[in-house]
């Protein structure tokens, strides 16, 4: 009996400084890669990267017999499930704007576009750290904080699109301002930017994430007492998150992924904090590193 191959697969990976694009062919490996610097301006910022996303997937097109792919794209942001437009994007210029609708209609064929911590989770459920788990939690730790879920290699997207966001979970009353209007979100306390802020407001001068982590390392005093602070808060909000899910894995990625110590430090508060006497949730470290987005972007296409 015939069966019918599986498709070549484009992903596009949209980032606030550089877009990368994947092109897998039916045997699920990568036949071409690319990156380019993402448009970034003052006006027509907007306009700049539908052409370039565009011009990307069609450069990949190119590539294959037939033309004929799917094609799917991962961004730093949400599509509003009401009315199909961009909302809480860290590419503030996608904001209001019918992205997808924009992209299919210049590509004249259907497009998948999801967050990207979504396709993050998906591409380690897949084939990364996460494989062979029912139920994973991926969560991307860098500049922001975001999050995504997956069972039985699905993402579960939610009502308004909206599930894994856990980065705007406002855990602090009292905490930080967050961009998104409330005050002590998990973004502002356990990203890169919020590690290096509760420095600056502790000690009235600037200090990066990884100068605080380099610092408590080294025996600083008041870089230890912030990064403790620190682990902390990923403690607590993970041990929630574990008590609100229980999923099978938790996947870290981003660049605060890196700091060996959450693995430990970090994941005894997670267990300490979550409502079970011992949970035995492991807290795994990304396998796919920056490639996770892209290939998981190739895999949501349609």
């Amino acid at each position: 009996m015939m069966t019918t191959p599986a498709p070549y697969r484009i992903g596009i990976d949209l980032g606030g400084t550089k877009t990368e694009v994947v092109l897998l062919n039916p045997e699920d490996h990568p036949q071409l890669r690319k990156r380019v610097a993402t448009p970034r301006r003052k006006t027509d910022e907007y306009e700049a990267i539908l052409n370039n996303t565009v011009q990307m997937a069609e450069h990949a097109l190119a590539q294959i017999p037939g033309h004929d792919a799917t094609i799917g794209i991962c961004i730093p942001g949400i599509i509003d499930a009401g009315t199909g437009h961009v909302i809480n994007a860290n590419i503030t210029s996608l904001i209001g704007h019918p992205f997808r609708q924009d992209i299919t209609r210049q590509l004249k064929r259907a497009v998948a576009m999801e967050n990207d911590a979504d396709c993050f989770t998906l591409a380690e459920s897949l084939k990364g750290a996460g494989r062979g788990f029912a139920m994973v939690f991926g969560v991307i730790l860098g500049t922001g904080v975001g999050g995504g879920l997956c069972f039985n290699g699905q993402l579960f997207r939610g009502r308004h699109g909206i599930a894994g966001e856990w980065g705007h979970m406002a855990v602090a009353p009292d905490g930080p301002s967050c961009f998104c209007g409330n005050r002590g979100c998990v973004e502002t306390l356990i990203s890169g930017t919020g590690l290096a802020a509760a420095y600056q407001r502790a000690y009235g001068r600037p200090l990066s994430a990884e100068a605080v982590v380099a610092g408590a390392r080294k025996g600083n005093p008041d870089c230890q007492r912030i990064f403790q602070r620190f682990l902390d808060a990923f403690g607590r909000c993970l041990g929630g998150i574990i008590s609100l899910l229980d999923p099978d894995a938790i996947v870290l990625g981003g660049g605060l992924s890196n700091i060996d110590e959450l693995y430990r430090e970090g994941a005894a508060l997670a267990r300490r904090y979550a409502f079970h006497p011992d949970p035995q949730t492991p807290l795994l470290k990304n396998k796919l590193g920056d490639s996770a987005g892209v290939y998981g972007a190739a895999w949501i296409g349609v």
